[in-house]
């Protein structure tokens, strides 16, 4: 295992050549949510900062998760011939729709319908190890399946959507996705 305090080229590359990956989050209790991320929804912002978007979904456990407790693990697996895993340690904050910094963080990702947070880590360690047991997987492409479904329900049913099951994680609490000055 090597470990690293910030991102290199080579990672940076590595990160950008990944179509899929991974968040962990935990509570200060409860429940530990791993969740798995594509859609070109990962941004680099430094060598010690990323972002990624987080679309609509049938839960909602990373934003309720980082209300609480802030540190987040986001990792990468290579599927392909080279082996490797890639591990990303920090803190985390969540930015919603109806934050100042909204309109540049989500502006780095291509328009998503039901984009519901955007969060953005702060790395403080990073390790890799190599990935020799993983299995090997080809890329066929990205699913259309979110897309279609949340231009099929448009902002309102979104909202309502947001509203009946993304308001509070497996463990109730609050992802306060819908504050008072919620507006999509």
């Amino acid at each position: 295992m090597e470990q690293f305090t910030e991102l290199n080229d080579k990672l940076m590359e590595f990160i950008r050549a990944q179509h899929l990956f991974f968040v962990g989050t935990a509570g200060a209790e409860g429940f530990v949510n791993v969740s798995p991320k594509g859609m070109d929804s990962l941004r680099i912002i430094s060598p010690s900062e990323i972002a990624w978007l987080n679309l609509t979904g049938s839960g909602n456990e990373s934003a309720a998760h980082v209300l609480e407790n802030r540190r987040m693990t986001i990792m990468f697996c290579s599927f392909d011939k080279q082996p490797l895993i890639l591990r990303l340690y920090g803190e985390a904050e969540v930015i919603h729709p109806r934050d100042s910094e909204w309109e540049s963080l989500s502006g780095l990702f291509p328009p998503h319908p039901g984009a519901r947070q955007v969060f953005r880590l702060q790395i403080s360690l990073i390790t890799t190890s190599c990935g020799y047991a993983v299995p090997l997987y080809q890329f066929q492409d990205e699913r259309t399946t979110l897309n279609k479904w949340a231009q099929k329900h448009g902002e309102q049913g979104i909202e309502q959507y947001w509203r009946e099951k993304n308001q509070l994680s497996l463990d109730g609490k609050s992802t306060d996705i819908l504050a008072e000055q919620s507006t999509l």
